[in-house]
């Protein structure tokens, strides 16, 4: 995929906005962002402890859920991915479920088969990639 390939999203549902609407709606709002699932993820802050969350795309492989650190392709990881590093423990929702699980980045030997994954659901992530020199991480998180 070339840059000229890429889907600019419909970014009218982002953010903060994003989440507060797919909170109150349980996922009726917010969880079909550009056609495309969504889910919440909530993490603790690396210094502070408070939990933050974020509206991400994701896919499935198995019983495990899958997001792309990517922020658009930006040169560093997003803080989500940050503090997932500091600590695994996070909780997710998918449409009106909450679950807790533990978050892992993709070896490198499982990576490309993920990243298939991701990309069959999100096309763009092979633009983002292309957008900076880091290696873009899949997270895959497992339900405990």
């Amino acid at each position: 995929m070339s840059e000229t390939d890429y889907t600019a999203p419909d970014l009218t549902l982002v953010g903060a906005d994003h989440v507060k609407a797919y909170r109150e709606t349980g996922g009726e709002v917010g969880y079909l962002w550009n056609d495309v699932p969504t889910l919440l993820l909530t993490v603790r802050g690396r210094r502070s402890g408070r939990p933050r969350t974020s509206a991400l795309i994701f896919g499935q492989c198995g019983d495990d859920y899958l997001v792309v650190a990517s922020m658009g392709g930006a040169p560093m990881h997003p803080q989500w991915y940050r503090n997932l590093q500091a600590n695994p423990d996070a909780e997710i929702q998918v449409r009106d479920r909450r679950m807790r699980v533990t978050a892992r980045t993709a070896t490198p030997e499982e990576k490309p088969r993920l990243w298939r994954i991701m990309t069959e659901v999100w096309p763009n992530y092979d633009v983002y990639q292309s957008r900076t020199e880091r290696e873009i991480p899949v997270v895959v998180l497992t339900p405990t």
